[in-house]
């Protein structure tokens, strides 16, 4: 999938004009933090992992590492990252563009309580060099999400 189909989709919220692309890549947190001239914690990075068998993202503020007991309490499992190729064929979208809009039918999305400090986050928009700025209300609408976790280490 690409920056036009999270487009696509964010039409459905009026969110799609707020989408911001650049000329240079923005594939990871610090490379999105210079692109957009803010702090790597507001970035919203989506973390793709596998539980019992099928994929879920969970979406952390970018200064937060996950934290393995409190994944496996929440998860009844391991942390389990998909690689670069499982991500782009089970999520839909290729490492460094993964967000949390217009992912395949049943990918199951968490948002981290790291996120919760913050006004408003950028989530990447499907490719390695685009972003938007959403509040959390915002995110919470557009990403279909299924709950709010507690999954990262403290600071």
């Amino acid at each position: 999938m690409s920056v036009e189909k999270v487009r696509e989709y964010l039409k459905a919220y009026g969110l799609e004009t707020k989408i911001r692309e650049f000329d240079v890549s923005s594939a990871t947190v610090e490379l999105a933090a210079a692109a957009l001239g803010c702090d790597g914690c507001r970035i919203a990075k989506s973390i793709s992992f596998s539980v019992g068998g099928a994929p879920i993202l969970v979406v952390t503020a970018g200064d937060r590492k996950i934290d393995n007991q409190k994944y496996k309490a929440c998860f009844g499992e391991k942390a389990k990252m998909l690689s670069r190729e499982e991500t782009a064929e089970l999520i839909g979208h290729a490492a460094g563009g993964v967000c949390p809009f217009a992912v395949k039918e049943g990918v199951r999305i968490f948002l981290d309580e790291s996120l919760k400090r913050f006004g408003t986050v950028f989530p990447a928009c499907g490719s390695s060099n685009s972003a938007i700025e959403l509040t959390i209300e915002e995110l919470e609408r557009a990403s279909g999400y299924e709950k709010w976790v507690d999954v990262c280490k403290e600071m």
